[in-house]
């Protein structure tokens, strides 16, 4: 069986990315007047729930671009 400090300098730097990741996707959710698909309990539970992707999928197909 494996030390778990062997795969710590790598898990860290994923662990901080995900969960900035879905900060700052989560804001963006709840600031969010309209979506492209779905409303904002979806995109909510997409980007808390489906780890790393789900603030990935948001930013690239949830978010309704401005057009001004």
């Amino acid at each position: 069986m494996t030390n778990l400090n062997e795969y710590l300098p790598f898990l860290i730097p994923l662990l901080i990315l995900q969960l900035l990741l879905a900060l700052i996707a989560l804001i963006k959710v709840v600031k969010q007047p309209s979506f492209r698909y779905g409303n904002r309990l979806l995109w909510g539970i997409v980007v808390l729930f489906i780890s790393i992707f789900g603030p990935i999928i948001y930013f690239m197909i949830g978010k309704e671009e401005k057009n001004e």
